[in-house]
């Protein structure tokens, strides 16, 4: 089994909330998943963003691969930390 982290929307039309989760690389982008390991919310005045840096350092450890835009937010995040 592929586990990829990546983002799960969710919110309303026009209004996106994402949760960053470990999924099976064959299940749909809004469907089950293994693990939630945070949030991202573009919409509000700052953009908020919260991982759980332990659990994402242990999926990617044992395998897990991070999508292009959940590795894009965290490398952003580490910048201008």
């Amino acid at each position: 089994m592929a586990v990829v982290i990546r983002l799960r929307r969710g919110g309303k039309k026009k209004s996106p909330f994402y949760h960053i989760v470990a999924a099976d690389s064959r299940s749909p982008r809004d469907g089950k998943f293994l693990e939630k390991l945070g949030f991202y919310d573009p919409s509000s005045e700052t953009e908020s963003l919260r991982v759980d840096d332990e659990n994402v350092q242990k999926w990617v450890n044992n395998g897990a691969q991070m999508s292009d835009t959940v590795r894009t937010l965290l490398h952003n995040r580490k910048k201008s930390a």
